[in-house]
């Protein structure tokens, strides 16, 4: 496949970029029913998950390119000036892609019960080189010539951030493998494809520029048959878990007799912060969030997956000391897993069971045979693809009271294939089944590993179509499912160009109370992304909220003025605010709202004011400050903050 477009580039290789884009978005896009929407072996699933998520981002960036070049392109006919053809970028990118395309077929199809230690190692080597070189690539695109828009650098910055970290992780895990550990025959390939020798090779940034050869990797599983149930999930997360400004998964970890739901007050707009893992709780190799640590011999901590992938590979020594391991017995650390689990309690995190050989481990770190569960689910997910609507209907039912009721039927429903299948009955003709079907992904949804399965199948188009179509129920439902999965920030970007949020602005005007309330929510997440903000001033959000500010029951008061102040620091919004005539309203929640309506009605009479007389002129007209300088005196910390300042603005204003 090297050559796959090379005669296709030739000036302009954005429609090559974005068919390389598509196709790898595809190998993981499951649906049909595939027995998991990721059919990597359980030592590459995720990494195969995360870089498949990540090259998907760019089909934004590329998009637009292309776009521009069309532009261009017209210009230059009709000026008959010859342009340039395409700077050396563009082929290199496609190069890159190529390079990742082939990696992950390779990765995806690896069994690590039918291949050599000398493969895996390999993979690992060549997933750093991947991320590196992309990261690389993009960091040093000419964005002003290519004039692209703020909206998609900011996504372009979190793709190349995530890329950053994951060369980071595997170029750790790779410098702690001895090179005469590695074979011959691996360790001359690797010399004679990258020209270097081992010993610098997998320290940050020397990964090698030429990446034309990358796939050649040994495939000595070809050709063999293992039957293996690959069943297990890498309950990894990132060393920075953000905080979701109070509205965290905690928010939506609701009673297991219930199903999950959006419909929470909105918070304090604040800026998201990192919860600092301790040092003692990560993993010296990932550098991750220890979930089941054990003790090797010579004393070191590690997160069992990743240690036991280490000996796997053929090490015999410790990761961190580099002496020789006595023994490869792994000795469960308990002490510091109820640390963890303790930690994980305090601040929130879920924490997932792991689930090995049909056993699931339990909070105490003993294990469950759940082989007879797995056997149970997998009938029920065989009945979701019966013709009977009856019966897939009881079925859809079952997964769905299955679903809700623990973290560990989320992992075993996930694990025996039923996300794809799920997403294809969103678009079912039978209202139930669909209502049945989203509600289900709402509950999956909260296993954080879970998210990544749900985005891989496709699920958001059907998603949204439920939120404009469906029942009011499945609407409400919907509207949550989009919340969850916006926890994470790449998904802000996917599901804000999805046309969800003119659904969701649609539903914080016509919906039932709690369809409000979880449009509310939905919207207020996407929102704290930059590039969703001019989406939703678009959509015609700005009406709606100023209509619930007007409204007389005042029920969605503190969620029309939260939602608003986050949209207030958009320059767009700042004018579609004022247009509105919201001024006099929010002067009005000064003198008469709850502490917290003021709080927040301040906080957006900042933002409108900063920089701009007009405003600060016109709040002063309206009699602002009698109400300001009370706030001042009397109301909540932040409060007295926004009203001091808004009160120095307006004392300078009347010094000019």
């Amino acid at each position: 496949m090297a050559g796959e477009f090379a005669g296709d580039f030739t000036g302009d290789n954005t429609p090559g970029l974005l068919c390389l884009v598509h196709d790898i978005a595809g190998m993981c896009a499951g649906g049909g029913g595939d027995s998991s929407s990721i059919t990597a072996d359980v030592m590459f699933r995720k990494d195969c998950t995360d870089l498949v998520r990540r090259i998907s981002l760019l089909s934004y960036l590329f998009e637009e390119i292309r776009e521009l070049n069309k532009v261009n392109c017209s210009a230059s006919s009709s000026s008959g000036a010859v342009s340039d053809p395409e700077d050396s970028w563009s082929s290199d990118l496609v190069l890159a892609l190529q390079s990742a395309k082939r990696l992950l077929s390779v990765a995806m199809n690896f069994n690590s019960n039918c291949s050599s230690d000398g493969d895996a190692k390999s993979i690992i080597f060549q997933f750093q080189c991947v991320t590196w070189k992309l990261e690389k690539l993009l960091s040093s695109l000419p964005y002003d010539d290519l004039d692209i828009s703020e909206e998609v650098k900011e996504q372009v910055d979190l793709v190349r951030t995530q890329l950053r970290r994951a060369t980071d992780k595997y170029g750790f895990m790779i410098s702690k493998m001895p090179s005469d550990d590695l074979s011959k025959p691996l360790a001359q390939e690797m010399n004679q494809v990258f020209g270097k020798s081992l010993s610098g090779l997998h320290k940050q940034n020397s990964c090698p520029e030429n990446l034309s050869e990358l796939g050649s990797i040994p495939k000595s599983n070809e050709g063999k048959s293992c039957s293996t149930y690959g069943v297990g999930s890498r309950l990894e997360r990132t060393r920075s878990i953000h905080a979701s400004y109070e509205v965290s998964l905690s928010n939506i970890n609701a009673p297991e007799s219930q199903e999950i739901s959006g419909s929470k007050n909105l918070p304090e707009v604040k800026k998201p912060e990192a919860i600092v893992i301790p040092e003692d709780f990560l993993c010296p190799i990932s550098l991750e969030l220890m979930r089941d640590p054990v003790i090797v011999a010579t004393g070191q901590t590690y997160e069992r997956s990743y240690i036991q992938r280490w000996i796997d590979c053929g090490n015999t020594t410790c990761p961190k000391t580099q002496q020789k391991l006595q023994h490869l017995t792994l000795t469960p650390n308990y002490v510091l897993r109820s640390l963890v689990s303790q930690w994980c309690i305090d601040h929130n995190i879920e924490q997932p069971t792991g689930l090995t050989n049909g056993k699931i481990k339990k909070s105490d770190g003993s294990f469950r045979d759940v082989t007879g569960d797995i056997a149970a689910i997998e009938a029920l997910v065989r009945k979701l693809s019966c013709r009977s609507t009856e019966e897939c209907r009881a079925a859809v039912a079952e997964i769905r009271s299955l679903s809700k009721r623990s973290t560990d039927n989320r992992i075993l429903i996930a694990e025996v294939g039923a996300i794809p299948i799920l997403v294809n009955l969103l678009t079912s003709e039978d209202a139930m089944t669909q209502e049945n079907a989203v509600t289900s992904i709402l509950n999956l949804s909260i296993y954080e590993n879970n998210k990544g399965l749900i985005m891989l199948a496709g699920a958001i188009p059907s998603i949204v179509q439920v939120l404009r179509a469906g029942t009011m129920e499945a609407r409400e439902n919907a509207a949550a499912t989009l919340f969850s999965l916006s926890l994470a920030d790449e998904n802000k970007i996917i599901i804000g160009a999805s046309g969800a949020i003119s659904a969701l602005v649609d539903l914080l005007q016509n919906g039932s109370p709690r369809g409000k309330k979880d449009a509310a929510t939905a919207l207020f997440n996407l929102c704290i992304y930059q590039g969703n903000k001019g989406r939703a001033i678009r959509a015609g959000i700005i009406t709606a909220l100023l209509k619930m500010l007007t409204d007389s029951s005042k029920s969605m008061v503190d969620e029309a003025l939260t939602i608003m102040s986050v949209l207030a620091s958009h320059q767009e919004a700042k004018v579609s605010i004022v247009k509105a005539s919201t001024i006099p309203v929010l002067i009005d929640l000064l003198r008469t709202g709850l502490p917290r309506n003021k709080e927040n009605a301040a906080a957006i009479l900042l933002a409108l004011c900063k920089r701009d007389t007009d405003n600060l002129s016109c709040i002063s007209r309206l009699g602002a400050v009698i109400p300001l300088s009370e706030l001042a005196r009397t109301g909540t910390e932040r409060a007295k903050r926004k009203a001091t300042s808004l009160l120095e603005h307006l004392r300078k204003l009347q010094q000019l």
